[in-house]
């Protein structure tokens, strides 16, 4: 007879989270000496993933991750002054099609999983939908999806993202991108100590309000959405300061990387391989869409191609404030694509499978 394993104890637990913060601490401050983009979040982000799926006990429990989504989440929404809303207006029928372009895609490549690992429609249609790992996970189980490969492969996805994107743009600033002028700066302009406490509150407070609604990436849309509102309105309470963001990357780059355990190193060999090539078409297709928005809509290349890559609101409009190239443009495409998808997904899923059935 077989029973409930007991769980760890709370020592076991803070250990577990200090050794990976150290070695995040660690691994952000050898990015930065290496002068790579994206330092806080990177260098933990592959520091914690290998550490992990060489079997060290690393664990990042979710108030970490929530934690570095609320100081991504504000920091974003702090740039939403009126003028920068009333602007972003002239961009909803491009955000549309990136939108209809990132379900497209999604969907295209959920077939060509299936076609290259054999694995069930549902679990390749929910893996391969460009939305969040947890949200996508959620809604494939509903339908019968493989949950644990749903998200892995997702995790999948997003490593790929990290590692490819902020390097690319990096790399592509100083060897031919046309180079651009941010005009989106933060509303604020300096900590306040009494205006952060303040701003800190009210960002929990939209955070948790999402939460009860049971809305996806509350962490991130709450206090975004806040922050938007203060802004827009010409309240300016305080900016956050640089070291909180660098921290909330670091959360951020811990949670995602503790995801990586040595059995996920054996999870379907092959339906993993085919992940990370169907994830990579992805990049480079959104890559191409990007460029090709840019031609049409007379936006920075390097915006456009941020804008349209098929990675996450905090880890692409991360990168855009990093190089300076438009985050409110960044993170009102991802934003509006996430609803969108989390919205559709479940109705287009039934209506594909409905095609699909014999008749």
């Amino acid at each position: 007879m077989t029973g409930t394993p007991l769980a760890r104890p709370r020592w076991y637990r803070a250990a577990t989270l200090a050794a990976a913060l150290l070695l995040a601490l660690a691994a952000a401050l050898l990015c930065v000496r290496l002068d790579t983009p994206l330092p806080w979040m990177i260098g933990p982000l592959f520091a914690s993933a290998g550490a992990c799926m060489l079997g060290v006990p690393l664990k990042a429990p979710v108030q970490v991750r929530y934690a570095g989504q609320w100081a991504i989440g504000t920091t974003l929404g702090l740039y939403f002054t009126a003028q920068v809303v009333g602007t972003l207006a002239s961009w909803a029928g491009w955000i549309v099609l990136a939108v209809l372009f990132a379900l497209a895609l999604g969907m295209a490549a959920g077939r060509l999983l299936q076609a290259l690992s054999g694995a069930d429609f549902v679990t390749c249609f929910f893996a391969m939908a460009v939305g969040g790992a947890s949200e996508m996970a959620a809604q494939g189980e509903r339908h019968g999806a493989a949950v644990e490969r749903v998200a892995a492969a997702h995790s999948v996805r997003m490593m790929l993202v990290v590692a490819t994107i902020p390097f690319a743009i990096r790399w592509w600033s100083g060897h031919g991108l046309p180079a651009v002028i941010d005009l989106y700066v933060p509303g604020a302009t300096e900590v306040r100590v009494a205006g952060l406490l303040l701003l800190i509150a009210l960002t929990a407070l939209g955070a948790l309000a999402l939460m009860r609604l049971d809305s996806p990436n509350a962490w991130v849309i709450g206090p975004l959405l806040v922050a938007m509102v203060l802004t827009a309105s010409g309240l300016h309470l305080s900016r956050i300061p640089e070291w909180m963001i660098h921290l909330g990357q670091l959360f951020i780059g811990v949670s995602l990387g503790t995801r990586f355990t040595p059995a996920f190193v054996h999870t379907a060999p092959r339906f993993m391989a085919g992940a990370a090539v169907c994830a990579l078409l992805m990049i480079g297709l959104g890559a191409a869409f990007g460029a090709l928005l840019a031609a049409l809509a007379g936006i920075n290349p390097g915006v456009a191609v941020l804008a349209t890559s098929p990675g996450g609101i905090a880890e692409m409009s991360l990168t855009a404030r990093v190089l300076h190239l438009g985050v409110p443009i960044v993170t009102a495409f991802h934003v509006t694509r996430m609803v969108a998808v989390v919205l559709l997904i479940g109705p287009l899923y039934r209506r594909s499978a409905a095609r699909r059935a014999p008749p």
